[in-house]
């Protein structure tokens, strides 16, 4: 897509929205970054295998139990006796306090997140496609340049330079973490969680599809002009949700103690990508395993997030009652399979079939410059159909 020529189709209104979008988007960054100077960064040095749980545990923003499985130690060990009656040494005890305090979460980034959750919702809704443009000028509607440009930006800034926390995936374990004592602020992880959520169900997915450190980075490999005929192959929706759904099930099994006895233990921390921020691996396995899922992204749309991404489960829930989001006009819809071609995932297709669950849509917009009919928008769901650029009968028979 040409995008020089969509930004000379754009109408005076829009941009005055894209500046007006900008602005915004600096002066939420700029707040985040004076909040977050304020606050004091805390340091793992100091410690010491003398010291009890008890008495670290406090200065690490962790409950007991949450320092004790960091140790790999039973949750029910004795926290007041020194560290090194349980054999723990110095070492091991600062990498534990160093792996905790990396979760900790970056306030400016979540100002980051929102800064590119409104750059992507007013692209989808208001300026990605050029007021009063006419249906043959679509190959210029969305173009792909704003969204590559949110996707390093994030790699690069909420990734690299921030960190990896938080993030929508950190988001939904944390807090079950905190339900069997691993966070003394349950609270506190809960509304973590539920800014990830408010936006999932502002704009469709769009935290997922465009903010998301790793998603984006997915995205832009997947984006790469090659194996084209392979990736023109889709997994089954039934198949990459039952195995994301059936993990998160047994994560929670183990997490409580249900399976293997031992409470506090989460699967996730052995496949957590969002570790390659921190340049921080626990195990080799770790970087391998991250490496494999970014290969494999070359040629499959999104693996992780398919695959395995607690959130991107629960925000494919949320998807249903998402503000903004793809509608599809099933009186202009001429069954032409033009969308369903251009999404990379089973997305387009359930909603053109009418599921009432299909597969996830990441808000990439493929969909929203192909339809020979313009009868693909990103609307509030409130909206009526076709209710901006009409398609009469009339211009279709001449189609």
């Amino acid at each position: 897509m040409n995008t020089s020529s969509w930004f000379l189709k754009i109408s005076f209104r829009q941009r005055i929205w894209l500046c007006a979008t900008v602005l915004g988007m600096l002066a939420i960054v700029a707040l985040g970054i004076l909040l977050s100077s304020s606050s004091k960064p805390r340091e793992s040095t100091g410690f010491s295998a003398r010291m009890s749980i008890q008495n670290i545990a406090p200065k690490l923003e962790v409950t007991p139990k949450g320092l004790a499985r960091e140790l790999e130690l039973p949750l029910d060990i004795s926290k007041n006796k020194p560290l090194s009656l349980f054999r723990v040494t110095d070492k091991e005890l600062q990498h534990a306090a160093e792996h905790i305090l990396s979760h900790n979460d970056s306030i400016l980034k979540y100002y980051v997140y929102a800064a590119l959750f409104l750059w992507g919702l007013v692209f989808l809704v208001r300026l990605g496609h050029p007021d009063g443009s006419d249906i043959k000028d679509r190959s210029c509607w969305y173009p792909r340049a704003p969204l590559i440009i949110a996707l390093l930006f994030s790699v690069a800034v909420a990734g690299f330079i921030l960190g990896k926390s938080p993030n929508p995936m950190e988001s939904v374990v944390k807090v079950f973490k905190s339900m069997v004592g691993l966070y003394p602020d349950p609270a506190v992880k809960v509304i973590a969680f539920g800014f990830f959520i408010i936006l999932a169900v502002i704009g469709n997915k769009i935290i997922c599809g465009w903010a998301c450190p790793f998603g984006a980075l997915q995205e832009l490999i997947y984006s790469i002009p090659i194996l084209r005929n392979i990736k023109k192959k889709r997994l089954p929706f039934v198949l990459t949700n039952t195995i994301r759904i059936l993990l998160f099930i047994v994560t929670l099994l183990f997490l409580f103690g249900i399976l293997g006895g031992r409470r506090g233990f989460v699967i996730y921390h052995y496949a957590n990508p969002f570790n390659l921020f921190n340049l921080d691996f626990e195990t080799s396995g770790i970087l391998r395993r991250i490496i494999i899922v970014l290969l494999i992204s070359l040629i499959i749309y999104r693996p992780f997030c398919q695959l395995i991404c607690p959130f991107g489960l629960i925000s494919w829930v949320v998807e249903r009652f998402s503000i903004f989001r793809i509608q599809i006009d099933k009186e202009k819809c001429i069954q032409c399979g033009a969308c369903v071609k251009a999404c990379p995932l089973e997305a387009a297709k359930g909603r053109v079939d009418g599921k009432k669950m299909p597969a996830d849509c990441f808000s990439c917009a493929r969909c929203l410059s192909t339809c020979p009919v313009d009868a693909i928008k990103y609307v509030p769901f409130f909206s009526k159909k076709g209710n901006t650029h009409k398609y009469s009968l009339k211009n279709r028979a001449k189609q």
